[in-house]
């Protein structure tokens, strides 16, 4: 159980590394004026890690039937780590968001040139990959300056909420299933819809938002010059979002296992 322990949680912090760097991709864009070409980079990337979060649940599962067979193992304590791999891959988002603007923004001009990703891809060389390591950037954070930044604190605290909902789905669907092992199938595929719940959620209310305030950044010098800050406040709140997700999962799990029985 370790083992798999440990490549879900090497996921999870992949799935939620790469969503939360899709603001870096955005911001390459808006430095570049090549917001578009950003913009079609961003969907393949969220498109992917969102796709992704739902093939986690066949191997957290495996904790679950694992559960079942040995009760002295505390099932509750592993999915609280795995959603802390999610955390700490928020945290390494942010940490990384410097380095992958440099990044993103040389792939977004060959990007360009090549005229499609299967070309961009295979244009790549391994000396282009060695000198990767030139684009890296120490990140900083002035705590002083650490404002909303015209960003509304609606938007914040929906930002919050629907990481959290989108990044308990799945556990708390699992776990739902273990606390009522009559019903453990329809319990378990409640996953799926809440995971499209979140989805539709953070399409509707969440990245028109964003393309907001990218707009805006493209016509305003002062909103272009605060839009770095403005997408690690973002990157916060998701963080907030993935810590939130400890408190919900427990009672998330029950309103789950309660509802199945229900149908």
């Amino acid at each position: 159980m370790t083992t798999n322990l440990v490549i879900v949680c090497i996921q999870t912090m992949i799935i939620h590394a790469a969503e939360t760097l899709s603001y870096s991709i955005r911001y390459a864009g808006v430095k570049l004026n090549k917001i578009v070409v950003a913009l079609s980079l961003t969907g393949i990337v969220v498109l992917v890690s969102r796709t992704a979060n739902m093939l986690q649940a066949p191997m957290t599962a495996t904790f679950i039937d694992y559960a079942r067979k040995h009760p002295d193992f505390q099932v509750m304590d592993t999915l609280r780590i795995i959603l802390l791999a999610g955390s700490a891959g928020t945290l390494l988002a942010m940490f990384l968001f410097p380095t992958c603007v440099n990044l993103f923004e040389r792939v977004i001009a060959k990007l360009e040139a090549a005229g499609s990703l299967p070309k961009l891809v295979t244009s790549v060389s391994v000396t282009q990959l060695k000198n990767a390591r030139h684009y890296f950037r120490k990140p900083s954070l002035h705590l002083r300056s650490f404002r909303l930044l015209g960003v509304p604190k609606r938007f914040v605290l929906l930002n919050i909420a629907v990481t959290a909902f989108y990044t308990v789905g799945v556990l708390a669907s699992l776990f739902a299933a273990y606390l009522v092992p009559a019903l453990s199938t329809t319990a378990s595929q409640a996953s799926g819809i809440i995971n499209g719940v979140a989805t539709i959620l953070l399409t509707i209310f969440i990245d028109p938002q964003l393309g907001l305030i990218t707009e805006r950044a493209l016509h305003q010098e002062e909103s272009r010059q605060q839009l770095g800050r403005i997408y690690i406040l973002l990157m916060g709140a998701r963080f907030l979002g993935t810590l939130a997700a400890q408190a919900i999962i427990l009672p998330a799990a029950h309103l789950i296992a309660m509802a199945v029985q229900w149908i």
